[in-house]
Parts: C-alpha cells; sequence; structure tokens
C-alpha cells in the first residue's frame, strides 16, 4: 500500500494547489488520479517498467528539467513559489530526488505539468474525460492504459470515498 489517499489529498495535494494560488476540485481529482495511475499513490517511487519516472508522480528528470527551463522560467513568480516548496540545500545538489522525497513539491512540478498545456481541465466526476486528459498532457509516452488510469482511480480513491 502506498500514502493513505485521504492524508494525500488533504495535507500535500490540496494545501500545495491553494499555496500556489491553483485550487480547484478538479486539479484534485486530476493530481489524485495521477498519482494513483502513476506511482499506486506512492507503493512505487521509482518507475520499473523501463521508464525514469521518480516519485509519486513518476516525473521523469528531463521532465522535471523541461518545466524549469521552458515553463516556470518565464514565470518568475510561479517559479519563485515552487522553488519555496524545495529543500534549501538538497534542491541545489541533487534537484531531481526532490520529486522522491518532498511530496509538496512534487505535486507542484506535477501541477506545473498540466497547467504549461494552458488546456481547460474536464469536471472533477468525469473520470473518463480525466484519464484522457492524463494520457495526453502528463508524459508522452505513458506507460499505462485509460482502462488502467479508471481502474487506479476507482480502487485508490472512489473506493476510500475521497473523491470529493
Amino acid at each position: 500500500m502506498g500514502i493513505c489517499p485521504s492524508e494525500l489529498q488533504h495535507l500535500v495535494i490540496r494545501p500545495t494547489l491553494e499555496y500556489l494560488g491553483e485550487y480547484s476540485q478538479a486539479a484534485q481529482t486530476l493530481l489524485m488520479a495521477t498519482a494513483a495511475v502513476e506511482s499506486e499513490l506512492g507503493f512505487h517511487l521509482k518507475n520499473d517498467h523501463g521508464g525514469h519516472g521518480l516519485g509519486v508522480y513518476q516525473i521523469s528528470p528531463r521532465s522535471h528539467q523541461i518545466i524549469w527551463d521552458q515553463y516556470l522560467a518565464k514565470d518568475p513568480d510561479m517559479a519563485s513559489k515552487v522553488r519555496g516548496l524545495a529543500s534549501q540545500h538538497e534542491f541545489l545538489i541533487q534537484p531531481h530526488l526532490e520529486l522522491t522525497t518532498n511530496l509538496r513539491y512534487a505535486t507542484a512540478i506535477a501541477w506545473m505539468t498540466y497547467k504549461r498545456k494552458q488546456k481547460s481541465l474536464p469536471k472533477s466526476d468525469d473520470i473518463l474525460a480525466m484519464a484522457k486528459y492524463w494520457r495526453r498532457h502528463f508524459h508522452s509516452r505513458p506507460t499505462h492504459s485509460l482502462d488502467t488510469f479508471i481502474e487506479r482511480y476507482h480502487r485508490l480513491i472512489q473506493a476510500h470515498d475521497i473523491a470529493a
């Protein structure tokens, strides 16, 4: 078992989105479902399917770098907020390790991965649309199917009655 779903939602995802000024029910649901499909809510912190993803969202070091170089570099205020979530010293030594060891920072980077696409989010209760949005905007080559996204959402999130 990975991270307790209600604790991930209430202690990590929601406060991070609120801190970034980005909270919405749809954003919260999308990040919860992304963590469910990518790592089974933290059961796996390193991709074991031949990819290079790290942490609960399985973000690759390359994707992490792209977020900083191509998106956050153009938005210094948001970059400052995101950097404020990172460890003071470790981030300078091993920035990609933050994706594994720092849940709020990893959540911010996962959200920036979606936000940089500048597309409207699906409704929070439309899980098929969320799955399609994840597949289209989160990874260039997702390792899981839409069916896996939906199955893990139902098993790991909805079954614990925390979707709201």
